[in-house]
């Protein structure tokens, strides 16, 4: 009997957690959809679900949300799949494209061009195959999967965790389990339990899925090493920093 509607990202740094709620007990009590991170706020905010994988910059608008969950999507530094891309340098670029995708880093781009990088670029939204829009003095925010294959083509590649810590010395945080309502405790036991066992069977969880990824060369190594899943206390010390810079 379905209990209560989910959204995940449909990231490869989220396989872990999808391959723990599928094969727990759990998945017998929830519907599991899967979207990209602007969509799973969307879902939250409309209350078209009712716990979903969405960016934490949403608790700035919304803090009646509740964070439910243990782990997240965050990182300790550079982690390969949030990056700003140019073929020029920082300085001499004059508009930059916002991931349609995104809601979370391109808030953190915004205050890094705003008070690490002292640069006021105009930004722009964003559509399907802006990607092809970089070019001159035109940059691009790319995250997700499809930063594997951007890392490669472009001179200028500017990872924004790994910023974030130059700036801070803290972690950050892109994403977290989120609720709009108040959830059983013994459901959010299970959950987390559920997504506990998933982490514990990371390179299980890519051998199966690894072949739907294939600009990743390692992604043992990215889920391993570059994403970091626990809500740990220097994690939610970065996460309330971040959110206090969001005008």
């Amino acid at each position: 009997m379905v209990k209560y509607k989910v959204s995940a990202v449909e990231y490869l740094n989220t396989i872990p957690f999808i391959y723990g709620v599928n094969n727990s007990e759990i998945s017998n009590q929830i519907e599991l959809f899967l979207d990209f991170p602007a969509e799973c706020a969307r879902k939250l905010l409309k209350d078209e679900v009712d716990i979903a994988l969405v960016p934490v910059s949403i608790l700035k608008k919304n803090p009646e949300f509740n964070i439910i969950s243990d782990f997240c999507i965050g990182s300790e530094g550079k982690v390969d799949t949030v990056c700003l891309y140019s073929e020029i340098p920082l300085e001499e670029i004059e508009e930059i494209y916002l991931d349609y995708q995104s809601r979370t880093s391109v808030e953190l781009l915004k205050v890094l061009c705003r008070e690490y990088w002292k640069i006021s670029p105009e930004f722009k939204d964003s559509e399907k195959g802006f990607e092809d829009k970089i070019i001159g003095r035109t940059a691009a925010l790319i995250i997700g999967d499809r930063a594997f294959s951007a890392n490669k083509k472009y001179q200028y590649v500017y990872d924004l965790p790994e910023i974030w810590k130059e700036m801070t010395g803290l972690s950050f945080v892109f994403a977290c389990w989120i609720s709009n309502k108040n959830i059983d405790k013994n459901f959010l036991s299970e959950f987390n339990f559920a997504l506990k066992f998933g982490l514990s069977e990371i390179d299980k969880s890519v051998e199966i899925e690894k072949h739907n990824f294939p600009h990743c060369k390692n992604p043992n190594d990215y889920l391993n090493n570059k994403i970091s899943y626990i809500l740990d206390k220097k994690k939610i010390e970065g996460m309330k920093l971040f959110l206090s810079k969001i005008i």
